[in-house]
């Protein structure tokens, strides 16, 4: 038997980087997975390589109604939901003097909307089917200033912050809600920002996290192994926030 066994999960931004690496990590351990993405093609083929145990399904995630057909095909298809996992990510480095608006909106939109309506709409369903894990996926940024990365930093500080309220409403619903922090992931999402971090040496283990690393941490969360953790913040960032050493 797996260890996610009788789990059914919706990765949003599933068709791609740590989404992908965790649907087939989740489906791997036995679970039945909703990729959720825009990225259409994509998470089609992702979800026919993933065969029976997985469907795509188009999600903006900025789009509340958009949230509940996602919602309805988890339990339409597989019957219950009890894993969301708040993986889609929008960012644009920008100096604050120069920072557009439309663009600061928008990553809040993606990054912190976005799980707000991801919790707020799928809460009924996931405690009908608990015990529920929801695993935010939070940055280094979240816990730490990233500059000139302003607006991926203030959203991923909120959904540290809403991770944590989140935790206390849902805990009686049996819902569990953990962020986790990664720091450079070999990803096209972080592309040069990462090979930064890695060439410069700001991380401990100097590399970059693979993917399914960071699917592995997801895996544990959405999973009963984790049951007594909730609210709580899982760092793998490859030891960047250890501070630097000095020549």
């Amino acid at each position: 038997m797996g260890r996610l066994d009788r789990k059914v999960a919706i990765v949003t931004g599933g068709a791609s980087g740590i989404g992908a690496a965790t649907c087939r990590a989740l489906v791997g351990e036995g679970a039945r997975v909703v990729v959720a993405d825009l990225a259409d093609r994509q998470g089609g083929a992702l979800a026919a390589d993933l065969s029976d145990h997985a469907v795509f399904q188009h999600l903006d995630v900025t789009d509340e109604a958009a949230w509940r057909q996602a919602v309805r095909r988890a339990e339409d298809t597989f019957g219950i939901l009890n894993v969301l996992v708040n993986g889609a990510g929008a960012t644009g480095p920008h100096t604050l003097v120069n920072h557009p608006r439309d663009l600061w909106e928008r990553i809040l939109s993606v990054n912190l909307t976005g799980p707000f309506l991801g919790l707020s709409t799928a809460a009924e369903a996931l405690a009908r089917s608990a015990p529920a894990s929801v695993i935010n996926i939070s940055s280094y940024a979240g816990l730490n200033g990233v500059s000139p990365s302003h607006g991926y930093t203030a959203s991923k500080h909120g959904l540290t912050g809403l991770t944590k309220s989140a935790a206390r409403e849902f805990a009686p619903l049996g819902i569990r809600v953990n962020s986790i922090h990664p720091g450079g992931v070999a990803t096209p999402f972080i592309g040069a920002a990462a090979e930064q971090a890695r060439t410069t040496g700001l991380d401990t283990l100097k590399r970059l996290a693979r993917p399914e690393e960071i699917a592995a941490l997801i895996v544990f969360l959405a999973s009963d192994e984790s049951s007594y953790s909730t609210g709580s913040q899982f760092v793998a960032d490859g030891g960047l926030s250890t501070g630097m050493s000095l020549p």
